[in-house]
């Protein structure tokens, strides 16, 4: 049986670490909400809190692990921070995301290690 080869090459200067670290900095659904939010344009924590529905804190929070991944970057506009995204290449990210959801069924919401028991992907609710 020959093994299934596909067209597309991985370079090979891509650091796993690096990427690993990458995957995992946009693991959290809070996190992904914020990016998400970004997209469509600025944002102060205020309007994300309002937005997403949860404590300032964790907003901030959450920001922060994003600004530290070059991710996210703001600015400073009279007592309040402006948010906006860094990289606008993280797009892509949400683009491949969804084709790879679709082309696998959204099986990774039936895994048992990342998937919930009635087949919809796990809430996170726990800050960073």
């Amino acid at each position: 049986m020959a093994m299934r080869r596909f067209p597309v090459e991985v370079p090979a200067a891509v650091s796993l670490g690096a990427a690993s670290a990458l995957f995992h900095s946009l693991s959290d659904q809070t996190r992904l909400a914020i990016l998400r939010h970004l997209a469509t344009g600025e944002a102060r924590v205020v309007d994300l809190t309002g937005e997403l529905g949860v404590a300032q804190s964790t907003v901030s929070a959450h920001l922060a692990c994003l600004r530290d991944c070059g991710l996210v970057d703001y600015r400073v506009q009279g007592r309040s921070s402006v948010y906006r995204l860094a990289r606008p290449e993280v797009l892509a990210v949400f683009t491949a995301a969804e084709e790879l959801l679709a082309a696998t069924g959204n099986a990774v919401a039936l895994c048992p290690n990342y998937g919930h028991p009635d087949g919809r992907p796990r809430e996170q609710k726990v800050a960073r």
